[in-house]
Order: structure tokens, then C-alpha cells, then sequence
């Protein structure tokens, strides 16, 4: 029987997973999900998967009908690809969950080209990883079969799906662009986002350059439409290069909350919006100074800046101006074009826009350039937010040629999955040779079509290590979400990923005697970015966290004194190391829960095309735990927040962070309430937006808000982004 033939109306695994959701006698039946699982892959995958007489045959047989890329297998010995599956096949991989299984098999394993027959199962896929990202290192290939197969690393999506296939999309998906003030970068910014959405590219751009509507062209006042236009352009080019048809392409525009075109800007998302300028499916985020967040606590007017004439009198584009440091000067210019809003009537705009859309994302710029190491100046973020990087501009000629290359950026990531990696048998060795792999993909991402984004690869080595699974972890463990204890571990697990990334990062360079771009100009060269940990000791305080980490290394002031000398001896090869993705599908296939995030309910309901609705019981779900897994709606956001500002503590780049309301909420949730009505207001989020930029939180993704009628308000997530 073929996968075509399948009848979901008589199988019975779709049946036994959704009466999950069916309570019997007041208990979740989680033996249900079980026997679906059961049931899945003995009348789906066992009946419909292409078996082989060996290995050999197997490998023969796949390169031969172009289903696998030919020379990477050679560079191992025949014995060697034996001993690496004998290794998988005793590790006795299983499964744990209906969804896990189902989300492998539907959106990873290899398929003939007809759909009908598997051609991998979950050790394949692995093996062929393992192989790829060690590029011939037996030793590597070992290790990082041995993380993936007990996956405690799950690279990311576009990774793990792609590699070793020989008809493949990229080893990554999320990128960042920008454009300066002129009709030719204008012109190559919409041709890049066509050209990265056609092969399934995340794209994020920003927008903040652009002079405002009504600015200036060639002297001529008036002429300028402004940012909104240019939106309406990239919309139709994500929606028109759509993955042949597969998928439309996916996109977020930034602009600085400074431009002129502001409110527009923001009023283009609203339901209500004329459909000549409404932007539907076209994401939208802000880059928020410390200047704003002060003129709100003043509740002081503001000035909006031509990006035209900024550029004009300091001679660089907008978004590299320090608006903060030069904010006064520039209301005091006279040749500075400018407009005059009330500071807090912009901020309640924003919180209107999240409550009724989830957008705009939120990117407390200053924060992070404060905490850049890098030389130069973040200006914007990725499609999730996570992503924190230098970029330059580049100069674009009438023929589409650059008089001058910039630097953008590709999101190469992967992520720790926490509660296995609290088991690895050596932290360190694990987080090394994850750094390894992710290398391993910036090395060989060659992405011809987008210049800026090859040349900025090749200069900054970059990759992103994060993690999934803190909630399961912490309710395996009988730890609530948000306590102390459950914030205390947080920063001591990110310390580890920090100081074992730099590790391996600093062996690279050694090993290569090469360095990321520029690092003398970095706080690494010059030892200042080590003063934290030279100065206070950040492993766990509290007897329940040493418990925890009982049996790993925890690095003293001694250890991070050594690490620092070596830093500023031998270098490091990648300028960026760590960011923390929201996790999509591979936080199911690795039965955890996503990202950093508390789960939403206990028994969470998913939408899937091919089968309908599959319910996903929270990993370690029993009478035990069940006390632990509070819906994040039902829990106070700071609590969230200030899980996110223990771990961005060690983070170089940025965690994608959603905050999660109720349009009622439970009276008394929020001690800020103070006996007004229950109903969630603008004014909440705007508390909570500025407690997150005082406790050091660098991005905001979305706001998901679940309604009176159970719709969820910015629920969907970017698939092009998420690992």
C-alpha cells in the first residue's frame, strides 16, 4: 500500500490521538497518543518505506537515481559509515510521542520522487548529518551522530532537512537586508527578496533609510511617496516567488520608530486600512532608541527626522546615526526636516497594532549595540527577531552593479535541546562539536544571489547555538516556570552554552590561524568583553541549581580568566555564536517544548494539512508534573521577561521572545492592575514593553493574544525562520 492510498478515515492512529483531547473519567488519556504512535508506524511508515539489502546497495541505489549529492560520502572510509550505523542502531532511538513520529516522516525523511515510498528513517537522516557537517572527520562525525541521535543538538531545519540531498533548498532560510535612500539599492533590495523567497527564504529589511512621503527628489518638494509604497512592492514580490507554488515566500520590514513615516507605517496593518496601502500578509517591526522609551516616561512631544536631510548633515544613512546621543542636536538643526507627535500617543498606536494583529516586532536598538562586541552597528533583525548583527551598506550603480559591497547577514543556526543536554556525559565536548557543525554550514553556504549576504558570510563565520525544552526541562524536574530557581538555572545553562561556544570558536581560529573579520577591533581583542565574568562568579547559588548541574564543569573566575588570555592570543572564527530561534517542527520531532517559551496548553492542538488536527501532550506530562504546566496565559509576563533577560545575559545576539495575553484576564494576575477591570489594555503592554527594556531584553517578537472565542492574535509562525 502506498502513502497515496492511505484512507485517514480508517486509520486508526488519527482516531487514537485525538481522543487525547477526550477527558475519561477526569484524566488525559495519554496512553492514547501512545498506541497512535504505535499504530502510526506500523501501518504507515513500516508498509511504505524502500528497504535495502545493505548499506552499500542502499547508498548505490540513492546516488544512482540523484536522490543523495555524490562525493561527500567518499571522503569516509566504507568500514568507517558500518561502524557510525552499528553505533545509531544500538542507541535504540525511539520515538516518544504520535506527533514526533508524524512530523519526521511528513516534513523530513527522503521520499521518492512520486511521494509514495519513505527512503529514510530518523538514524538515516541523522547518519547522513553527521557525515556532512564533519566533512570527513571521523572523530566529528562520530560525535555529532552521538548528540543528534540522543538529540541533545537538533540542527536547524534547513540543515537537518537538506543536507546530503541532491535536489535541496539552502542549509539555511532567514536572512537581513537593507536598503539606503536611492532607486537602485531600492531596485536590488526587491530583486534580493525575490530572489531569497524563491528558494524558501525568511527575509528581513530595513526600511528606515528611506526618505519620508512628501520628502524631496532632485530638490523637487513633495516628491516622495515614502516607506508605504515600497512595503506594498515587497509584499507582492514575497507573495509572487512563492516556492513554485508551494509556499508563499515570507518577509518583515523594520523601520525606526524615529521616521517620519511612522504612523502610516503602522496603520498599514490595521484591519480597517485602505486596501490600496493595507499590508496583509507582509510582517512589520520597529527599532526602538532609548530616546523613545525616555520621552514616554516624560510624557513629552517627540520629532520624527527626515531620514533625507540626516543623511544629508551627518553624512551617513539614518539608521547609523545614534538618535539617542544625537537627538537634541537634531531637533535643534534647522536642517533637519521634522514633525511633532506626543510621545505616549505613539506608544499606545503600537500596543493598539499588537493587540489586534501581534505586530510590530520590538527591537530595543540601543540595548543592543550597547551589548555588541563587534565593531560597527546593529540596525535591524531577522523575521524572528533573534538575530543581532553589524551590517554595512552597501552603494549600488545604475546597472545593478555595487561601487561599494555591504554586509548582511544569514541566520546559520541549531539549538541544545536543554533536558538532554543536562545528560550529556560531557557538556563541553557536546557544545564543541555543535559549534563545529554549525561552522561546518557557514563554511560551505555560498549564496551567489544576494552579494552582500555571501560577503558577509564569508567575513563574519557567524552561527546562532540556542536551546529548546526550558519549560518540559523545568516540569520534569518539579521546578515552576519563573520562580527564582527556575531563573537561576536558566543563566547558569546560558553561561555554559557562552563559555563552552568560545571555546570551540577560539580552537577554530587557532586550528586555521584565521579570525572572523575585523576581530582587533572587537571587546574580545582587547579582554573588556570578559569583565563580568572575571569579576563575579555566575555559576549556581542555590543548593536546588547545584544539584542540578551536579557532575559539570562549571567554569570559575579562573576558567573564564585563562579563556579570555587565550581569546586575545589566538582569536576567534566566528563573530557571532549564540541566538535563541522560536523552534517550530523540531521541537516536536524532539518531543520538547519550544524555545524558552512555557507551553500555551497541556495538550497543545496543531493544524496540519495532510491530516487535519494532531494533539501534542507536553513532554513528561503526568499527575506529577501537570502542576508545573501552567498555560503562559495564564502566568504574569514579567515572569517570562525575566526568564529571557537571565539567559540573554550570555547571549550575544538576541532570543525570540513572545509574550502571550488574554483579552480578559483573571482579576488580580497582574499586581499592576490595582482593582481596575480585568480586561487587558494598551497600557498593560506598555508596562510590559518598557520592564523588558529595563531588564536588559534586546526583542520582541510577537504578541499572541487569545480572544473571548479561542482565536489566537499573532499565533502564526514563520516557517522559512523557525528551526
Amino acid at each position: 500500500m502506498a502513502l497515496s492510498d492511505i484512507d485517514l478515515t480508517k486509520v486508526k492512529y488519527y482516531d487514537y490521538n485525538n481522543e487525547v483531547n477526550i477527558p475519561k473519567n477526569g484524566q488525559i488519556q495519554l496512553n492514547k497518543d501512545k498506541l497512535a504512535l504505535e499504530d502510526f508506524l506500523k501501518e504507515n511508515v513500516e508498509p511504505n518505506t524502500k528497504h535495502f539489502s545493505s548499506l552499500a546497495e542502499r547508498y548505490q541505489w540513492l546516488e544512482g537515481n540523484d536522490y543523495i549529492e555524490p562525493g561527500f560520502m567518499s571522503k569516509y572510509r566504507d568500514e568507517f559509515i558500518e561502524e557510525l550505523y552499528d553505533y545509531l542502531q544500538k542507541q535504540d532511538f525511539h520515538f516518544h510521542s504520535f506527533m514526533a513520529a508524524y512530523k519526521f516522516y511528513a516534513q523530513y525523511a527522503l521520499r521518492t520522487n512520486d511521494k509514495e515510498y519513505y527512503l529514510e528513517n530518523y538514524i538515516d537522516r541523522v547518519a547522513m548529518n553527521a557525515l556532512y557537517l564533519a566533512n570527513g572527520d571521523e572523530e566529528l562525525a562520530m560525535q555529532l551522530a552521538d548528540e543528534i541521535i540522543h538529540q541533545r543538538y537538533q540542527p536547524a531545519t534547513p540543515t537537518f532537512l537538506n543536507v546530503g540531498r541532491k535536489r535541496r533548498g539552502e542549509f539555511v532560510s532567514c536572512f537581513a537586508i537593507q536598503t539606503t535612500d536611492d532607486m537602485n539599492t531600492i531596485g536590488r533590495t526587491i530583486n534580493s527578496a525575490l530572489q531569497l523567497s524563491k528558494i524558501g527564504g525568511g527575509v528581513g529589511i530595513n526600511l528606515s533609510n528611506l526618505r519620508e512621503a512628501g520628502a524631496p527628489i532632485k530638490k523637487i518638494k513633495g516628491a516622495a511617496s515614502g516607506v508605504v509604497p515600497v512595503m506594498k512592492l515587497l509584499e507582492d514580490s514575497f507573495t509572487y516567488s512563492n516556492q513554485l507554488g508551494q509556499r508563499q515566500g515570507a518577509g518583515v520590514v523594520y523601520l525606526s520608530v524615529f521616521h517620519p513615516d511612522i504612523v502610516e507605517f503602522l496603520g498599514a496593518k490595521k484591519e480597517n486600512a485602505d486596501e490600496k496601502i493595507r499590508i496583509k500578509t507582509l510582517s512589520l517591526g520597529i527599532t526602538i532608541p532609548d530616546k523613545f522609551y525616555e520621552l514616554v516616561e516624560q510624557d513629552a512631544d517627540m520629532y520624527l527626522f527626515s531620514p533625507y536631510d540626516v543623511e544629508r548633515v551627518y553624512g551617513k544613512p539614518f539608521s547609523y546615526v545614534d538618535i539617542t546621543a544625537e537627538y537634541d542636536k537634531m531637533v535643534a538643526n534647522d536642517e533637519i526636516t521634522k514633525k511633532k507627535v506626543n510621545a505616549r500617543d505613539l506608544e499606545d498606536e503600537i500596543s493598539k497594532l499588537q493587540q489586534e494583529s501581534g505586530y510590530p516586532y520590538i527591537i530595543n536598538i540601543d540595548t543592543e549595540n550597547r551589548a555588541n562586541p563587534i565593531a560597527g552597528k546593529i540596525v535591524m533583525s531577522n523575521l524572528c527577531s533573534e538575530i543581532a548583527q553589524v551590517q554595512v551598506p552597501a552603494r549600488v550603480n545604475d546597472d545593478q552593479s555595487y561601487s561599494e559591497m555591504g554586509i548582511d547577514i544569514s541566520c546559520n543556526l541549531g539549538s541544545t535541546n536543554i533536558a538532554n543536554m543536562m545528560e550529556s556525559p560531557d557538556f563541553g565536548k557536546s557544545i564543541k562539536a555543535m559549534m563545529r557543525g554549525l561552522t561546518r554550514i557557514s563554511d560551505v553556504e555560498d549564496l551567489d544571489v544576494v552579494p552582500t549576504i555571501k560577503y558577509g558570510n564569508q567575513l563574519a563565520h557567524s552561527v546562532g547555538l540556542g536551546a529548546m525544552g526550558l519549560h518540559s526541562y523545568l516540569a520534569k524536574h518539579h521546578i515552576q516556570y519563573g520562580s527564582p530557581v527556575a531563573i537561576e538555572f536558566t543563566s547558569v545553562y546560558f553561561m555554559l552554552l557562552n563559555y563552552w561556544s568560545l571555546v570551540a570558536s577560539n580552537e577554530i581560529a587557532k586550528e586555521r590561524q584565521e579570525t572572523f573579520h575585523d576581530f582587533d577591533k572587537s571587546t574580545y581583542a582587547d579582554g573588556s568583553y570578559f569583565d563580568k565574568y572575571v569579576t563575579k562568579d555566575w555559576g549556581p547559588q542555590s543548593d536546588v541549581v547545584k544539584e542540578l548541574f551536579a557532575g559539570i564543569f562549571i567554569p570559575g573566575i579562573e576558567d573564564w580568566q585563562q579563556l579570555k588570555e587565550n581569546v586575545m592570543k589566538d582569536g576567534l572564527y566566528n563573530q557571532y555564536r549564540l541566538a535563541v530561534a522560536p523552534n517550530g517542527s523540531t521541537s516536536y520531532i524532539n518531543d520538547s517544548t519550544a524555545s524558552l517559551h512555557p507551553i500555551i496548553n497541556r495538550v497543545e492542538e496543531r493544524q496540519e494539512k495532510m491530516i487535519g488536527k494532531i494533539y501534542y501532550p507536553a513532554p513528561y506530562l503526568s499527575n506529577d508534573t501537570m502542576p508545573y504546566y501552567r498555560s503562559a496565559y495564564d502566568m504574569d509576563m514579567r515572569t517570562v521577561i525575566d526568564t529571557y533577560a537571565a539567559a540573554q545575559e550570555h547571549v550575544d545576539q538576541a532570543l525570540s521572545m513572545t509574550l502571550f495575553m488574554r483579552s480578559t484576564i483573571p482579576t488580580g494576575l497582574y499586581e499592576w492592575k490595582n482593582g481596575r477591570t480585568n480586561k487587558m489594555t494598551t497600557r498593560d503592554l506598555n508596562i510590559l514593553r518598557h520592564y523588558a527594556y529595563k531588564k536588559g531584553i534586546k526583542s520582541i517578537y510577537y504578541i499572541r493574544t487569545f480572544t473571548e472565542d479561542s482565536d489566537e492574535i499573532g499565533a502564526n509562525q514563520c516557517e522559512s525562520c523557525v528551526i
